[in-house]
């Protein structure tokens, strides 16, 4: 894990009580607010940069909200992390258009580039493979977004170089 997220994490979380100041100065803005546990998720993922278990139990146990409803609504959200994510994000487009142009083909090329599924994180935390319904760039299909980066029309062969443009 890299030296970013041991900063920002809970650490080794072996049971030990662990510093959670980020986290009480967060709950303290929202004590007694009531329906605040998204926000509340929100800003722990902002300042962890995923939501650690231990972060989970942590808000459960100060917001008096049970682990297994957290853990329900952090599931249910798309916008919520259990997991670290790569420094850079990949999002590729498995629309129509794009699917018609060969979106698998670079689908497979990024996983076997990466040595990853989409779904899942490098372990060097560079890389976040996703895919996505449709980026809306069908013109340039088949298309794929790194962070804010749109690149279009690709090809397999293309996508080492990209990938080196971001490591």
């Amino acid at each position: 894990m890299s030296s970013e997220h041991e900063a920002k994490c809970c650490g080794g979380c072996g049971g030990e009580e662990q510093n959670f100041e980020q986290m009480d100065t967060i709950l303290s803005k929202y004590q007694g607010v009531k329906g605040a546990l998204i926000p509340v998720l929100q800003e722990a993922q902002s300042a962890y940069g995923y939501l650690p278990k231990e972060v989970l139990r942590y808000i459960g146990k100060k917001m008096d909200i049970p682990v297994s409803q957290i853990y329900g609504v952090v599931t249910f959200y798309s916008q919520f992390h259990l997991n670290p994510r790569g420094k850079n994000i990949i999002r590729v487009c498995q629309g129509t258009a794009c699917h018609v142009r060969g979106a698998k083909a670079i689908l497979t090329a990024l996983e076997d580039s990466l040595k990853v599924t989409a779904g899942n994180t490098t372990p060097d935390l560079k890389f976040t493979l996703e895919t996505v319904a449709c980026i809306g760039a069908c013109g340039l299909a088949p298309v794929l977004m790194i962070n804010d980066d749109t690149h279009g029309r690709l090809t397999p062969e293309a996508i080492p170089q990209l990938l080196a443009r971001y490591a």
